[in-house]
């Protein structure tokens, strides 16, 4: 999905959302934490949300990450690297790419993720249930879970970590250089 698509397809999946819940978009920020001002803005297009926004949204609304990124079904897709716009954090040091997402008859979504050397990204927890695999194809990822007692990980190259991401969790890179890693979340409600 293209920078353009992008930005049609998250407003109007922001407001078919919202129209399904029969939400205002009072109600929508009051379940999202994000402002009422700012979701009304991304609807318009007028804004473009980073993904720590996107996730607030997501949880807010019990959906997937993806649900607020995908165009409608497709019998058969070809995803091409080359198509996809990354989503960034840690200004741009962090880039999030959405490969398969999550709808009403798939429970489970597949993001690319790459991380510059240095490179952090936090992450609040998920909804209940949710679990995340992360296998790291170059480099070194450090996982970080938990709040107030918290617990490092550090994946390698080739090796799958499997963790509940209901809880707080943090992605740093671990390695002089590029890391990329994909992860599958699954999500255990199947309403996404």
């Amino acid at each position: 999905m293209n920078a353009s698509d992008m930005n049609r397809v998250i407003p109007e999946n922001l407001k078919n959302l919202r129209a399904e819940r029969k939400l205002s978009l009072g109600e929508a920020a009051e379940l999202t934490g994000v402002s009422k001002s700012m979701l009304g803005q991304i609807e318009r297009g007028e804004s473009s949300p980073t993904i720590a926004t996107l996730w607030k949204i997501a949880t807010g609304l019990g959906v997937s990450f993806t649900a607020l990124l995908e165009s409608p079904d497709q019998e058969i897709e070809i995803v091409k690297e080359t198509d996809m716009t990354p989503l960034l954090s840690d200004y741009g040091h962090f880039r999030l790419f959405p490969v398969v997402p999550a709808h009403k008859d798939r429970s489970f979504e597949i993001l690319d993720l790459e991380l510059d050397e240095d490179a952090i990204s936090d992450s609040k927890p998920h909804a209940p249930g949710t679990e995340e695999f992360t296998f790291v194809y170059e480099g070194a990822l450090e996982i970080v879970l938990g709040g107030e007692e918290k617990k490092s990980y550090v994946v390698e190259k080739d090796c799958l970590m499997h963790y509940r991401a209901d809880q707080h969790h943090t992605y740093k890179n671990a390695f002089a250089g590029t890391t990329k890693a994909l992860m599958v979340i699954h999500y255990s409600q199947r309403d996404l």
